[in-house]
């Protein structure tokens, strides 16, 4: 099956966001999916409609958390035909309040059409590489 780890960073420098995101890839890639890893930041209009799973991950926009964001409500927006695409979310822990920043990039998920399937709050390397080997895709 066709992968895409789509991540949208806060800030434009967050490498911890990046090493997730790649590390998520790289376990569902050992179940033999092919997988990509695209930044939303930085591949704005870009068609993900021909993949067969996509997994979202944000990190809160602000310390007490609730918010994600606004890249990520524009990317999806132009992202094509994504209604009933079967996702999973994910968020990096920072902040106070992590479980109401992944409740917010659910709503948004779930606004276009998404079908959620998983959520998960990462916070560590191992660990989301763990999470990629061990998911139902």
């Amino acid at each position: 099956m066709k992968v895409c780890v789509l991540y949208a960073p806060q800030s434009k420098g967050n490498e911890k966001m990046k090493a997730i995101a790649k590390a998520l890839a790289e376990g569902i890639g050992s179940q033999g999916h092919m997988v990509d890893v695209l930044d939303m930041t930085l591949e704005a209009g870009k068609i993900v409609s021909y993949y067969d799973y996509l997994i979202i991950g944000t990190e809160s926009s602000t310390f007490f958390g609730g918010k994600i964001p606004p890249s990520v409500a524009q990317f999806l927006r132009g992202a094509g035909s994504i209604s009933g695409k079967r996702c999973m979310a994910f968020i990096t822990k920072g902040g106070v309040r992590s479980m109401k920043t992944l409740q917010s990039l659910m709503k948004t998920m779930e606004k276009e059409g998404m079908f959620l399937k998983k959520s998960e709050i990462l916070t560590k390397v191992d660990f989301a590489r763990a999470v990629g080997k061990h998911i139902q895709i």
